[in-house]
């Protein structure tokens, strides 16, 4: 037998196949590296747009500055709708009534004295006869807002119904009722919520925060 065929035969020289595991591995390091970065950027991207409010919505109308300046300024591009839509305003002052159909119910501040109130005269008295009584009230009422005007024009507006749906709630009164300041005090109330129904219900939203009685007659 010859030199050559008893040699044994060399083994083979494995670093060339560590080098391509290793390789491998660093780029499928590098793979998940940049997929990460990826989502985080996309991730912070996102966070930093933000939420978009409807600019549909009435917004708070902060000391020194003016109800018609804030309502030029956040009102909706032409060709936009009105209508009920996102939060507005203070995102941490609005709140969904939990009726979606009936709108947004922009309540009162958490601060108000850091707010401008802007006050409304409706300009003709309610007048109407007593459940179960010959008397009759003759009631003038004025309204306030913290929002900006698109609150007061929508009450413009939409005076006819809310005259209606006031008008009906009056005549369920008694007098006697109307005739105490825990009487008067109620129908303050039931007022606020009667107008913010009717302006939810044509607009999308409320905004009134309180009722005044400019006078008040029963006789």
């Amino acid at each position: 037998m010859s030199k050559d065929a008893a040699a044994p035969a060399a083994p083979k020289k494995k670093g060339g196949s560590k080098k391509l595991v290793i390789i491998a591995g660093a780029v499928a390091l590098l793979g998940g590296g940049g997929a990460a970065a990826g989502f985080y950027a996309a991730g912070s991207m996102h966070k930093e747009a933000g939420p978009v409010e409807d600019p549909n919505i009435p917004r708070l109308v902060h000391k020194g500055e003016k109800a018609e300046d804030v309502a030029a300024k956040y009102a909706p591009a032409e060709g936009h709708g009105e209508g009920g839509g996102g939060g507005g305003g203070d995102s941490e002052e609005v709140v969904d009534d939990g009726h979606p159909h009936k709108g947004i119910d922009l309540p009162r501040p958490k601060n108000p004295s850091a707010y401008q109130t802007t006050y409304y005269q409706i300009p003709a008295p309610f007048t109407t006869n007593m459940v179960d009584s010959d008397a009759f009230a003759q009631i003038s009422i004025a309204v306030s807002t913290f929002y900006d005007k698109r609150v007061i024009d929508a009450t413009q507006t939409h005076e006819l119904a809310i005259r209606s749906a006031i008008l009906m709630m009056l005549a369920q009164e008694q007098e006697l009722d109307l005739s105490t300041p825990q009487g008067k005090e109620k129908l303050q109330a039931k007022l606020v919520k009667i107008i913010n129904s009717v302006l939810k219900e044509r607009t999308g939203y409320g905004g009134i925060d309180n009722v005044y009685f400019t006078n008040f007659v029963i006789q």
